[in-house]
């Protein structure tokens, strides 16, 4: 792998806004048709979904809560494993570079179907203003819910910011993407706190798991960046080329006489 590997914030994109924006309305309406398709094929979930109170809806914002946490999870690993390098050793830069992109949009997807899901809910009864705005909703744990939309906002304006970076210039679109550290944490204490999961035991192995692992990469890459500042390698020196052989001198012609040449000599 060479070693003069192009930064994440250099390489180019396959997806450009406008496939970007397909691509999440895509992704959001397979999800939503599924829910209307499915029914059709399993009778069972054709039972929950009608009724009084539905409990689909319910299990479906569970199942894609815990998709989207994990797709967000994966991508910020890859993200991080781009930075410290780690990555050269496998995938490579190039392959970790389009699956944490392609990751991270499918994870934005599912968290739009995590929260559109749950006004189908009857139990909790969101309304679509509260879906949208934070902090909105004084039935279920707001302050936690609220946290999880406010990250939701700051994924979707981190994952924005990379297809518009030309516009706004490498530096802020840097300032932008550390946003999402704070985007993970908000997402996680979202689970943790208003998930009714959260007591299960694999779901908190997971939450450890998740969160240890990118503290683990985000260490790594501190202190990888904290000893090239210390302990800055010093550039090996190339070989000098070979030096080239001096040309050979062009051969003369010497003149013969007739007697060098063996021409019969004259009689006196």
């Amino acid at each position: 792998m060479p070693a003069n590997l192009p930064e994440p914030a250099e390489m180019d994109s396959s997806v450009n806004l406008q496939t970007f924006l397909t691509l999440l309305l895509a992704l959001t309406a397979g999800l939503l048709l599924a829910v209307l398709v499915l029914p059709s094929w399993l009778p069972n979930m054709a039972f929950s979904l009608s009724g009084e109170a539905p409990k689909v809806f319910w299990y479906l914002a569970r199942a894609t809560a815990f998709a989207s946490l994990s797709l967000l999870w994966v991508s910020m690993a890859l993200g991080l494993s781009i930075t410290n390098k780690m990555a050269r050793l496998w995938p490579g830069a190039p392959a970790a570079f389009a699956i944490h992109e392609y990751v991270n949009l499918l994870g934005v997807a599912f968290a739009i179907f995590h929260a559109l899901i749950l006004l189908g809910d009857h139990y909790i009864g969101f309304t679509f203003v509260q879906v949208l705005m934070p902090f909105s909703t004084s039935t279920y744990r707001p302050f936690w819910v609220g946290i999880g939309q406010l990250g939701f906002y700051v994924w979707l304006l981190v994952t924005l910011s990379f297809y518009v970076r030309q516009g706004i210039g490498q530096k802020t679109w840097r300032v932008i993407h550390y946003a999402s550290f704070a985007m993970y944490l908000m997402g996680l204490f979202h689970g943790i706190f208003s998930g009714t999961d959260s007591g299960l035991d694999w779901v908190q192995k997971f939450y450890w798991l998740s969160a240890g692992s990118l503290l683990f990469l985000l260490m790594y890459r501190i202190l990888a960046s904290a000893a090239d500042k210390l302990f800055p390698q010093k550039p090996q020196p190339r070989p000098a080329p070979a030096a080239r052989p001096a040309p050979m001198p062009a051969a003369t012609a010497v003149p013969t006489t007739p007697s060098q040449a063996g021409a019969p000599q004259g009689s006196d």
